[in-house]
């Protein structure tokens, strides 16, 4: 579905190239159909030798693209869409990344009956294993099934009410900052008992991506697999235990509430 789609990414930041790289992996998308623009786009120079179009000037990648991503900055959507509508038109599809900009607040530059969409993948979108949420208006079946299998292409993509943007956000955007600062926290852990840091960080890594699996996999509750572990008066229970005691779920939960207000206050 990919093969014929010309794809702008405007604003090529660090989720921008991510997008980037996820699509470069597909088989079927052409490196030729992608422009990427960025003020200074010299950190993205070397995507034209893979035959990214990269450059500065966000009218000329608007004006050939089927599907246009702005991946700029929350203050700076309204500018780019004033920018770039002299040369949209009613057959593209413009794609925001930006946290906390709704589709009505795009809509007071976009013409009405403009098919926008709203969509928040995760860096993880590098290795095509982001989780991508989306919601549009104005738009078909059809064009919602080609902009999930855009998202698709860099992992999995869902559509979910506009009213849940800003949670999914967090959940999954945010959310992998959480689970790598989790991480970098056992890896510490297995340093103090006896690892060195490659080996620990080779553990931590393995038995994170199974933990993943496992619910994927087997559609298992978290909690139904830790029983599984865990044994009366065993060493897991211990440490979930002291963990606990600590706080560890309840900063889990304040932190995905102090994100979540945070971005309500943009």
């Amino acid at each position: 579905m990919l093969k014929n789609i010309k794809i702008a990414i405007i604003g090529c930041g660090n989720l921008g190239t991510s997008i980037v790289n996820g699509l470069l992996k597909q088989g079927d998308f052409s490196p030729q159909n992608l422009h990427v623009t960025k003020r200074n786009p010299t950190n993205l120079l070397y995507l034209q030798d893979l035959g990214v179009r990269v450059h500065s000037d966000n009218i000329i990648a608007a004006k050939e693209s089927d599907i246009v991503i702005l991946g700029v900055k929350p203050y700076n959507v309204t500018a780019v869409l004033n920018e770039i509508k002299p040369v949209l038109s009613r057959k593209q599809v413009v794609v925001s990344l930006a946290t906390g900009v709704t589709l009505e607040e795009m809509f007071v530059v976009l013409e009405p009956g403009t098919t926008a969409f709203r969509a928040m993948p995760n860096i993880a979108a590098d290795i095509q294993e982001s989780i991508t949420c989306i919601c549009g208006k104005n738009t078909d079946e059809n064009t919602e099934s080609q902009i999930k299998e855009l998202f698709n292409s860099i992992g999995f993509a869902i559509t979910i009410d506009e009213n849940l943007m800003e949670a999914a956000t967090v959940l999954g955007a945010c959310g992998i900052a959480y689970v790598l600062r989790f991480m970098r926290a056992m890896i510490q852990g297995g340093i103090q008992i006896g690892f060195d840091a490659r080996t620990a960080n080779l553990i931590v890594n393995q038995t994170v991506k199974g933990a993943a699996e496992l619910m994927i996999q087997k559609g298992m509750h978290p909690e139904e697999a830790i029983d599984k572990v865990t044994t009366p008066k065993g060493c897991t229970i211990v440490g979930l235990n002291e963990m606990e005691h600590h706080g560890f779920s309840a900063a889990m939960v304040k932190g995905v509430l102090a994100s979540y207000q945070k971005i309500e206050k943009i």
